[in-house]
């Protein structure tokens, strides 16, 4: 059995090994959660890595949840902008 440990403790088999041993060494990978590296004459080739779902894009999450309620498009009304004495930003 050609399996050796790298600097980064992966386990590197060869391919016809991988060819051999495929379904066992991908059960492997599954259980212990390891990465694994194929190898061609010495040189990597491929990896076989557990499967980890992707996280879900968080763009757009809060689609339908929030209900927009009155124009958001005109400017805003001119008394929102009048400065006020009790206007913590005025005091700095």
């Amino acid at each position: 059995m050609e399996t050796s440990q790298s600097d980064a403790d992966v386990r590197t088999v060869s391919a016809s090994e991988f060819e051999d041993r495929c379904l066992s060494l991908i059960d492997e990978v599954v259980q212990t959660g390891d990465e694994l590296i194929i190898t061609q004459d010495g040189r990597p080739i491929s990896r076989v890595t557990p499967y980890r779902p992707t996280r879900a894009n968080w763009f757009g999450a809060d689609r339908g949840r929030y209900e927009i309620v009155g124009d958001i498009v005109s400017p805003m009304p001119d008394e929102w902008f009048d400065e006020s004495p009790t206007d913590p930003m005025n005091e700095l």
